[in-house]
């Protein structure tokens, strides 16, 4: 059976898709997913090419590029091009340049897909990358769920090629004079990945020449266990986990009796990756604690009086929005500001409306969020008093307040805290001559 027919009967295995589905191809240029690439085409799929240029290696990045483009040309097939400053991502988000690459390059391709209304997006990794991933999760303790490797379809992604050793992909780019470019990062042993694929896994193929297919049925054997698994959890689950607007509740009385065993706890919430380090915190921080947040890599767990509240974390480029002396209207995050400049005194007594003394303020003004440390001298209060202890009397939770709009004056100064209280100091009185009114709206 030649490539191009297993692939056909890998999709219909695993149902991947449907015969007359839309496909936007991930390709970088490299071997895995030009080969993708070529026999989606040679298949006569309906398919669209997206690239990432991340700009990290200078001429090589501008190269992969124009062999993409000119694979799209001469193949006819729709390409879709975004050049990305990964760097500075990277630092605004306080996170790696692998992360930073893998957030930017992701969260476009699903940008596509819904704008074009692509109905699976194709990644091309291979059984190689499967079993790396696999002895990467095991040398990080992520357990059962780890050890399933990379899934072939997960939500609108699915990867293809997964049934192909990378000896096999090799062979193919070769017997169909497939042009493509190496990115020289992966043949360096400082990442994690490529270690476990240069320096161990060679010595793996030493004890058993057939590693591969015996480990592919190692990760079938893995899978079937955690299905089995879930079998018992997943009722528990969907009895605990409450879907809100903003995330996932649990109520405390409903969890305590599965609190003391760990190794169930660790299944629960499973799905937002908390480790069982962070869950043993949890526990230890059980009624003596409330008010802390534990963290995962892509969630926050705040542990509240009654109840835990789970929150999906925010990746965003800034947090912070600008006024200036000539701004009209301005949005952060869910809220829409209207500023107008005035000589009326009459105090409003709504809050979503402050009224403060023009003369008093240093433009531009800043929104953002709190900051620890944050303090102010709140309307109609006696003397300084710190955010957080604020917060606190009003009972407001932890994420909440991570969207309350801080509007703070030029000086550093902070004016309002929107919808709640403004600060005393830049009030109105009767020697104010002009005033800068503000309207906060949620969206």
């Amino acid at each position: 059976m030649n490539v191009l027919e297993r692939l056909k009967g890998y999709i219909e295995k695993e149902h991947l898709m449907m015969p007359h589905d839309k496909i936007l191809l991930t390709v970088s240029g490299g071997k895995d997913s030009m080969l993708m690439a070529h026999l989606f085409a040679k298949a006569g799929f309906r398919i669209a090419i997206a690239h990432c240029n991340f700009q990290l290696r200078g001429e090589d990045s501008e190269l992969d590029e124009a062999l993409v483009r000119k694979f799209a040309a001469d193949n006819g097939i729709p390409i879709f091009v975004n050049q990305f400053d990964t760097k500075t991502y990277a630092k605004e988000n306080q996170i790696s340049i692998q992360m930073a690459a893998r957030e930017l390059r992701y969260r476009w391709f699903e940008q596509l897909r819904a704008e074009l209304q692509f109905d699976r997006i194709a990644v091309a990794q291979h059984l190689n990358d499967h079993i790396e991933t696999v002895l990467l999760n095991l040398s990080r303790g992520t357990g059962l769920q780890g050890l399933q490797g990379i899934l072939p379809v997960r939500d609108r992604i699915i990867r293809p090629l997964l049934f192909l050793k990378a000896s096999e992909i090799e062979y193919y780019v070769q017997e169909y004079a497939i042009a493509y470019r190496d990115d020289q990062s992966n043949f360096s042993t400082k990442y994690a990945r490529n270690k476990i694929r240069i320096d161990i896994i060679p010595h793996f193929k030493k004890l058993q020449p057939d590693f591969e297919q015996i480990f592919e049925q190692n990760i079938t054997h893995f899978k079937e266990s955690y299905q089995l698994l879930q079998q018992f959890v997943e009722p528990i689950r969907n009895k605990l986990f409450r879907s809100t607007g903003e995330g996932w509740v649990v109520r405390k009385e409903d969890l305590e009796e599965h609190l003391n065993n760990l190794p169930l706890l660790y299944e629960l919430f499973s799905g937002f990756n908390f480790s069982k380090a962070v869950l043993s915190d949890l526990q230890q921080a059980w009624g003596r604690e409330s008010g802390r947040i534990f963290q995962s890599d892509c969630y926050h767990m705040l542990l509240d009086r009654n109840e835990l509240f789970i929150k999906e974390k925010e990746f965003i480029s800034s947090d912070e929005a600008i006024i200036t002396s000539e701004t009209s209207t301005v949005e952060w995050k869910q809220y829409c500001f209207h500023a107008g400049v005035s000589t009326e005194l009459t105090i409003t007594n709504s809050r979503e409306i402050a009224k403060f003394d023009y003369h008093l303020l240093i433009f531009p003004l800043t929104i953002r969020s709190w900051k620890i440390g944050d303090s102010f001298y709140p309307l109609g209060m006696d003397g300084r008093k710190k955010l957080s202890d604020f917060f606190i009397n009003k009972k407001i939770s932890l994420f909440e307040k991570e969207n309350i709009p801080i509007v703070v004056n030029g000086n550093g100064d902070i004016l309002w805290l929107a919808n709640y209280r403004m600060d005393n100091r830049y009030k109105i009185t009767g020697n104010t001559k002009k005033v800068l009114t503000l309207v906060c709206k949620s969206d």
